[in-house]
């Protein structure tokens, strides 16, 4: 054993034994070493609160939170001390915030039982008793798992949650807990047999349930996620976590009106729910209800206001502008230490956005690379990855793939797929053909994603998987199948129109798959200027994936492998994809939209020029831009911040790009 360790444990136990004088020394050893070393300075605070050293015991808490600003433990202690030197108010907040990364906390669930009892706050009460309760009856060795895979310690945690189960197989928490890990690791299938498994030993434990009702989300299966969530309601009707889950799910499913009207139950049952609250906004921005959705969102950061959700959201309008208050207090909120990286991630994006709108674009940059840093850390993505990625459609579906696989697939010619990149104008294609009588817009629908992955094999998180070569064994019976199953199962987002779109961008990535079950769909591309997009991908924080835009290497890099993919199948498949400019739309709109409707077969309307009418819900960051008349303003968004923009044109192939703008970059 190490100096370090060895000093750990002394310290450890010198705590237990309320020696923390001597505790203390063993740490201030290890930290003389090394300075940021984790658990030398929490255990260094805990310690000096003991004391009553509370300026120290701070000191020790904030160098530990910049090293590790997501570590549960770190906020719990937070907590402690603030409730030792009188302040309630901000140990509760800490304590909520300790529950959050690490619901393993049983010190923190009782602070808060005790704050919300004396405050008669009984639903919130109850739950933290529930939890104390759950958490108490634990054998040590899973509260310890728990605990120590909410620190991303996750190699033990699934070595000791493994062995744990080989002697308790059907233990549920255990199961919960290996989910867990498993989520974390990216094993989605694994996580959703284990949950499944859990609530059939377990049909009434809520949060076994909710587990597994997120697990089916997070693999966009929103029919069983609605199932679980009802079947939550029904047995917990005084939950307000559960129904603001099926309020979530409502909206998920397109009825923003009935998600509005069960958030504002929630909400009046709970005044100081903000998170239902910016859900609330989100449903409202939804059906174009701006000015309520800023009502909403606002109304949340001030019952909270460290929510960087709140802040980010109103950004996220495009339309909103930052008074000078806001934009001090989320400068403010990002000198905290005390802040989670998600909470700083919105916060830089957010700001970003106020700065650039005041001018600002230094400060605007300055807070867009550190936003995306952020992400990019969390990320597993890898350039060389998505380009083998890529590159497997290429190889393997080449025409004598299709020649081989021959015509055939489910009739249907109701899809309209609008694809291509973020942020490259697919918002706007998808609402003006939504505005044709014969077109229901729907959404990023997420079942040709599904049907890819199902395809990948059990290596379905591994380098390649089996796809897209499992598609060479695709029997025409299967592939009616798969086409009409398609159809059937995306039914559930339509109206009556005989055509609808789906507006999933990274479908571009499985146009053979596409094209072998559904042979009579159309394919719009939708393609903007390289650098408008591009920059434009890096300034948008997206709510999940896309985590190729967090990095002006990987945005540029992505773009091109996206236009050699599209070169591809333009070669293969001749005919079947309409590629539509962006800047070919502002130009001309006209002559674009009877472009659109003639490749699709459909007559024209007058209702496409004027889609900024359609009355409709639009769930992308582009919701607002295509509630208005044709305009310029997108274009050109980049060139206030081209001086920081070299590694983004490095690594965009020269020819997409203009001469012009080349050299301004480089100037």
């Amino acid at each position: 054993m190490n100096q370090e360790k060895l000093n750990i444990e002394r310290a450890s136990k010198a705590i237990r034994d309320s020696r923390f004088v001597e505790g203390l020394s063993f740490l201030e050893s290890n930290l003389s070493k090394d300075p940021n070393h984790k658990d030398s300075l929490y255990l260094a605070a805990v310690c000096s609160r003991y004391l009553k050293n509370y300026k120290d015991s701070k000191e020790y808490l904030n160098n530990l939170l910049i090293q590790a600003p997501d570590m549960g433990r770190a906020y719990q202690e937070l907590g402690h001390l603030c409730k030792a030197i009188g302040e309630n108010e901000e140990a509760a907040s800490h304590y909520r915030q300790a529950c959050e990364l690490n619901p393993a906390l049983v010190a923190s669930w009782k602070s808060l039982f005790n704050y919300f009892n004396k405050r008669n706050n009984k639903a919130a009460a109850e739950h933290a008793h529930e939890q104390i309760k759950k958490l108490d009856s634990l054998p040590p060795i899973l509260l310890y798992i728990s605990q120590i895979l909410n620190e991303g310690r996750l190699a033990i945690a699934e070595q000791k949650c493994r062995e744990f189960l080989k002697k308790n197989p059907t233990n549920v928490y255990a199961m919960s807990l290996l989910s867990d890990i498993a989520k974390k690791f990216g094993y989605y299938d694994d996580a959703e047999i284990l949950l499944e498994n859990a609530v059939k030993f377990s049909p009434d434990d809520g949060e076994i349930r909710m587990k597994y009702a997120l697990i089916l989300r997070l693999k966009q299966k929103f029919t069983e996620t609605m199932e679980q969530v009802n079947i939550l309601c029904e047995k917990f009707p005084d939950n307000l976590s559960y129904q603001a889950q099926k309020a979530s799910e409502i909206m998920q499913n397109g009825y923003h009106s009935e998600a509005i009207d069960l958030f504002e139950k929630i909400i009046k049952e709970n005044p100081y729910n903000f998170s239902a609250m910016t859900s609330k906004g989100h449903a409202e921005k939804t059906l174009g209800k701006t000015d309520k959705a800023i009502e909403s969102y606002k109304s949340a950061y001030k019952i909270k206001n460290d929510h960087g959700e709140a802040y980010f959201s109103l950004s996220n309008l495009k339309t909103y502008k930052f008074s000078d208050k806001e934009l001090d207090v989320m400068k403010n909120q990002l000198k905290r230490v005390d802040l989670t990286l998600k909470d700083k991630a919105y916060f830089h994006f957010a700001l970003a956005q106020g700065c650039e709108a005041i001018g600002d674009y230094e400060e605007a940059f300055k807070n867009l690379d550190m936003g995306n840093k952020i992400k990019k850390e969390q990320s597993k993505y890898t350039i060389e990855k998505m380009n083998k990625e890529l590159q497997a459609q290429i190889d393997v579906c080449d025409e004598k793939f299709f020649e081989k696989l021959g015509n055939g697939g489910h009739d249907a010619n109701d899809p309209i797929f609008i694809l291509g990149l973020p942020r490259a104008g697919s918002t706007l294609i998808e609402q003006i053909l939504a505005s044709h009588s014969m077109v229901d817009g729907t959404l990023e629908l997420p079942n040709i994603l599904s049907m890819a992955q199902s395809f990948r094999g059990d290596d379905i998180y591994g380098n390649l998987g089996n796809y897209p070569k499992t598609m060479k064994s695709l029997t025409l019976e299967k592939r009616q199948e798969l086409g009409k199953s398609f159809i059937d199962d995306t039914r559930i987002h339509r109206k009556n129109a005989p055509r609808f779109t789906d507006k999933m961008p990274n479908n571009f990535r499985h146009i053979g798959l596409i094209h072998l079950i559904l042979p009579n769909a159309k394919i719009i591309d939708a393609r903007r200027y390289p650098l408008d997009c591009c920059f434009s991908m890096f300034k948008q924080l997206f709510a999940q994936g896309q985590e190729f835009t967090y990095g002006l290497a990987e945005a540029g890099n992505y773009y091109n492998s996206y236009v050699k993919l599209m070169n591809h199948w333009n070669k293969v498949l001749p005919n079947k994809i309409l590629r539509v400019n962006n800047e070919d739309i502002i130009d001309d709109l006209e002559g674009q939209v009877k472009r659109m409707l003639d490749f699709l077969e459909l007559p024209f309307e007058e209702s496409c020029i004027k889609f900024y009418e359609t009355d409709r819900s639009v769930r992308t960051a582009s919701s607002e831009q295509v509630r208005k008349p044709i305009n310029k303003s997108g274009m050109d968004r980049w060139k206030p911040y081209a001086k920081n923009l070299k590694t983004l044109v490095d690594n965009l192939d020269e020819d997409l790009l203009k001469p012009e703008d080349i050299a301004l970059i480089n100037s």
